[in-house]
């Protein structure tokens, strides 16, 4: 887009990942400039191809270094910081995930300041909000934060909830006239662009793939991508929010929800999809042999409701149905062959 669309310059980080493609679409189809980063500069074609967007700006950044990121920011008003490291299992060390999510952060933010950014909307997770709690609470808001000393908080739940702490702090102590809100989302599912999804979207192409014997005792707040990517535009664009989190949730599903959507609206597609409960007993079994598994384990029986009143009714966000977007995930994961024939 040229510089006549008036609308200004927004640097999204993370370009190649799941989240960051909508933001960056949702952003070109309202008229503004986009620039983003990518940590490895030979992935820009494939990145372009994937969006449907072969001019978009794409500079290299790490969340390690400091080279390019002045350049990123350059002429700069808006930084939607998407980037964050998301592992496929739990690292043997917590600060091979910490230390980059927490250091990418503040590396944006001072950055963004140095250039006169206006506004860093910053892509947090409810894993900043919703661990460590007593079960049966009421649903979870904006004013939760996850005990990052519970049992419960595992590697990827310190770094998202350390990351956005440490952001908060920096903007308290040095964000001067620079404003700061985060996005806190569930488990995000939807479309995919292409074979880059993220981890959350593994739950519904294992359970297509017949991957899982049975539905284990798990379950997890969805939103869709697109309300995502739409919650960061308005996040970005609605005046007087310095300082805000909004939590990006619709409703809580257990894994026999999803199922029997998946078994409702695809028919014979879903026919790997196991109908039968899997014990716990058995869950903690394969924990043993798969690293995504080992990973909710803690996750089993809870239920962590959260409400999303807030985006709504400052925001005006709104959010599609859960089965819309269940079914969207899995027609584009079939169609895009990530799924077995």
């Amino acid at each position: 887009m040229g510089s006549d669309s008036g609308k200004g310059k927004v640097l999204v980080t993370g370009a190649s990942g799941y989240i960051a493609g909508f933001v960056i679409k949702a952003l070109v189809a309202q008229g503004w400039q986009v620039r983003g980063t990518i940590r490895s500069p030979g992935r820009a074609a494939e990145v372009r191809a994937t969006l449907g967007l072969p001019d978009l700006e794409l500079v290299a950044c790490d969340l390690m270094r400091d080279d390019g990121w002045a350049e990123a920011m350059a002429g700069v008003d808006f930084v939607q910081h998407i980037a964050s490291p998301i592992p496929a299992g739990e690292p043997k060390d917590a600060d091979e995930l910490i230390v980059p999510a927490r250091e990418g952060a503040l590396r944006a933010l001072r950055f963004a300041r140095a250039a006169g950014v206006k506004r860093v909307v910053m892509t947090s997770s409810m894993a900043a909000i919703a661990y460590g709690h007593e079960a049966g609470r009421p649903p979870l808001t904006e004013s939760d934060w996850s005990n990052v000393n519970s049992l419960d908080a595992y590697a990827y739940i310190k770094s998202k909830t350390l990351a956005e702490r440490a952001a908060r702090d920096w903007m308290a102590a040095n964000g001067g006239g620079m404003e700061y809100v985060s996005i806190n989302p569930a488990a995000v599912l939807g479309p995919v662009l292409g074979a880059d999804f993220s981890t959350s979207l593994e739950v519904v192409k294992k359970l297509l793939d017949g991957a899982l014997p049975g539905l284990p005792n798990l379950g997890f707040g969805v939103v869709d991508v697109r309300d995502v990517a739409a919650l960061h535009v308005l996040a970005m664009t609605t005046p007087g929010l310095d300082g805000e989190r909004f939590i990006a949730q619709g409703r809580f599903l257990w894994m026999r929800d999803v199922a029997a959507v998946l078994k409702q609206g695809l028919g014979p597609k879903a026919r790997r999809v196991p109908t039968r409960g899997l014990p716990d007993f058995l869950l903690k079994l394969l924990a043993n042999f798969d690293a995504t598994v080992k990973m909710v384990v803690p996750e089993l029986g809870r239920r962590r409701e959260a409400s999303a009143a807030h985006a709504k009714a400052v925001l005006g966000w709104q959010t599609r149905d859960e089965a819309t977007t269940i079914l969207d995930c899995a027609n584009s994961l079939i169609e895009q062959g990530l799924v077995k024939a």
